[in-house]
């Protein structure tokens, strides 16, 4: 759900895609990094990050971050600032309380990382007038030297400034801190259990209030999946565990591919509903994506729907491993006997993507347009780091506390139920979004500031 080019699900969005490259082409901003569902690039200078979660950038290398209309002028889809997104959720009088997530500290695993993560995040935030603030780099194993010429290296890159860039917009007073792991993450097994004993560590030695997690496998391309045998993914949960005894929230990225997700060779999706590890983890908490349409000044022109686009679709649907946890007892009617993901869901269209700055590789060095649940998992490791600073205590897992908010009156939760919509995605039949809990929104989106006050309340 991070950066790298959309994998399209059908070509009935072809013509938008072949009308941007050509604008784009015209106005020599960038290139439209779009790509077809079987995973072939549509563009030159298509890059592919493996993971399940990886995301979308459409737009590359521009000038200078525009305005939303002229970005629908111009690349023919809606783009947003920082500023944008914190009046969409209601952000700012909490920054005006002081509550900016100071003193709390945002852990952010990614694979390679970023050889220019400091450098873009200071041009970012002076963009955008945000604080500057220096990234704590932990590089986990023998991390090899940035290759621009190695995709993987470039896509996850992207998704690194992603991460860190808009869990700064969200809590510009908290502490980054950045895993860069020495194997990329992409299906079944590879790079996970690097990931996970970088958090374990980490965990162990108090470091994090927060952890981010942009990445995913589809659970059933772990070894033994289709013999019922999950023992290969459940010993990767020692991290997680780990972190609910140490009152430390992790998230998850729920996909990009609606109800479906990528096989073992991380380019063909599967012609059935599947889910995909950590998102699907009890101990996690699932992140799924919406659809924002907003004016140039960060209102609404309309209501939020599910993120289902062309270029992507939020992930979300029931897991194949894992039973119904206790807290969506509530929920039984809908999610059955197992874990239904996900469960909150924020800003992740591509039509309707966030602003980042890169300058890690010379041919995309400039601004460009992403979309991806890997957006709207870094934006709720803000949003968890203003309500830690509101408790002034680590809020732990919160999974129990959203469900509970769930059953509370929504002006006092700051739950803001989505009900338009659908995860339909690549020809496999998703779920739509409904009153109350669905498999494709979770419990809705959020009123940020009643919402961060909520979770700090009910969170011990």
């Amino acid at each position: 759900m991070g950066h790298q080019p959309a994998r399209r699900a059908t070509g009935a969005l072809t013509a938008l895609a072949a009308a941007t490259a050509a604008v784009l082409a015209a106005t020599g901003t960038g290139d439209a990094s779009v790509a077809a569902g079987t995973g072939t690039p549509a563009a030159a200078g298509t890059t592919f990050v493996r993971p399940a979660s990886s995301g979308h950038n459409l737009v590359q290398a521009a000038d200078s971050p525009t305005s939303t209309s002229n970005c629908l002028k111009t690349y023919r889809i809606r783009c947003y600032s920082p500023q944008q997104y914190r009046k969409a959720y209601n952000l700012d009088p909490l920054y005006r309380a002081g509550i900016t997530g100071k003193g709390r500290t945002i852990v952010i695993i990614d694979s390679f990382g970023s050889p220019t993560v400091q450098h873009d995040l200071d041009v970012f935030s002076r963009t955008f007038g945000l604080p500057s603030t220096t990234v704590q780099i932990v590089r986990w194993g023998n991390v090899p030297k940035f290759d621009p010429s190695n995709t993987d290296h470039v896509g996850w890159a992207g998704e690194t400034n992603l991460d860190v860039q808009y869990a700064h917009a969200i809590a510009p007073g908290a502490k980054i801190v950045l895993v860069e792991t020495a194997v990329a993450e992409t299906e079944g097994l590879t790079g996970l259990p690097e990931m996970m004993s970088a958090e374990y560590d980490l965990i162990k030695r108090g470091v994090g209030d927060v952890i981010s997690q942009s990445f995913g496998a589809t659970e059933n391309t772990f070894p033994g999946f289709a013999k019922g045998d999950h023992s290969a993914l459940l010993k990767l949960r020692y991290a997680f565990k780990a972190a609910a005894a140490k009152n430390v929230t992790v998230l998850g990225a729920s996909g990009d591919a609606g109800a479906t997700d990528y096989k073992l060779d991380g380019t063909t999706l599967f012609k059935h509903r599947v889910n995909s590890w950590p998102s699907t983890d009890p101990l996690v908490t699932s992140v799924g994506g919406t659809q924002l349409t907003l004016d140039d000044t960060g209102k609404r022109l309309g209501i939020d729907t599910v993120w289902n686009d062309g270029y992507g679709a939020s992930g979300g649907g029931v897991s194949g491993i894992f039973d119904r946890p206790a807290f969506q007892r509530g929920v039984s009617k809908i999610v059955g006997s197992h874990r239904g993901t996900p469960d909150i869901s924020l800003t992740a269209s591509v039509n309707g993507g966030a602003w980042v700055y890169s300058s890690y590789a010379p041919a995309t060095k400039g601004w460009g347009i992403t979309g991806g649940t890997s957006e709207a998992t870094p934006l709720f490791a803000g949003v968890v780091a203003l309500a830690a600073q509101q408790a002034n205590h680590r809020l732990g897992r919160i999974n129990d506390t959203l469900y509970a908010m769930g059953r509370s009156d929504p002006s006092r939760s700051g739950l803001v139920d989505v009900v338009t919509g659908n995860n339909t995605f690549a020809g496999v039949k998703g779920f739509t979004a409904r009153k109350g809990y669905d498999l494709a929104s979770g419990l809705g989106t959020i009123d940020g500031t009643a919402f961060v006050k909520a979770l700090a309340r009910g969170a011990h």
